[in-house]
């Protein structure tokens, strides 16, 4: 569902565990005053009372594991591209402008995952990764995962050089499922469906993922784009969080 500045998805509404999510539109984006690594209150699309984290993002393949509460006066120094947490009260949250966008939320074990997917973290396996680290860490069962792809750059608009081909054709031998060749050695690359390929492959159910199919690069109304304006202009916004618990 979309609203007039963040996107939802039903995926996470029938879990009954009340779980908030948004992935946010460059109209969301402006002034939320959002820091790398510093706890914020009142960001919006979040509840008022829930704290919102992003960190630094180095186009990895490291998470972050928030499993404690959240002070004003935490500073979180380093690099991850995915933030895990089972605390309630905290919105785990992503950047992107182009780059895919990940929420998961096991509603079994009660834990939720953003995670920021560009090719790099795609092909070295940050969501293998993050997934592995949910059955480790947490307990969580890969079937009871449910798995939102957000907006990116789509296939249509991705184009790719040899180096990232090479790269995707050493890491990932299914890469003809979502490498679409054109004429003159060009090809376009489809991260949404790279990232839906991996989660499969280790065990996540296909009815449990879901894929918002907006291309940012062609919605200039909606989105930043990268590739689009050749320079960071914004980025958009995007997070998971579990309610506060009653008391």
């Amino acid at each position: 569902m979309k609203s007039e500045s963040v996107i939802t998805v039903p995926a996470f509404a029938d879990t009954g565990s009340q779980v908030r999510h948004f992935f946010g539109t460059r109209r969301h984006a402006m002034g939320l005053g959002l820091e790398a690594g510093i706890p914020r209150k009142g960001v919006a699309g979040a509840a008022s009372s829930s704290w919102t984290l992003s960190v630094k993002q180095v186009h990895g393949t490291e998470a972050l594991v928030v499993d404690r509460a959240l002070a004003q006066t935490d500073r979180f120094v380093g690099g991850w591209d995915a933030l895990v947490t089972n605390q309630p009260g905290i919105m785990v949250a992503v950047r992107t402008a182009d780059c895919v966008p990940i929420l998961i939320h096991d509603p079994k074990r009660r834990v939720v995952a953003a995670v920021h997917a560009g090719w790099r973290g795609a092909v070295a396996g940050i969501i293998p990764k993050t997934l592995a680290l949910l059955e480790s860490r947490f307990g969580s069962c890969l079937e009871h995962v449910r798995i939102s792809i957000g907006p990116s750059a789509g296939v249509c608009c991705y184009e790719v050089d040899e180096p990232v081909l090479d790269r995707l054709y050493g890491e990932f031998p299914d890469w003809n499922k979502v490498v679409r060749t054109r004429g003159g050695g060009k090809a376009h690359l489809d991260l949404k469906a790279l990232v839906k390929e991996q989660a499969q492959a280790l065990g996540a159910a296909p009815k449990s993922i879901t894929t918002v199919n907006l291309c940012t690069i062609c919605h200039e109304d909606l989105f930043f784009s990268y590739r689009r304006e050749r320079k960071v202009n914004g980025t958009m916004v995007s997070a998971i969080g579990l309610p506060m618990r009653r008391r």
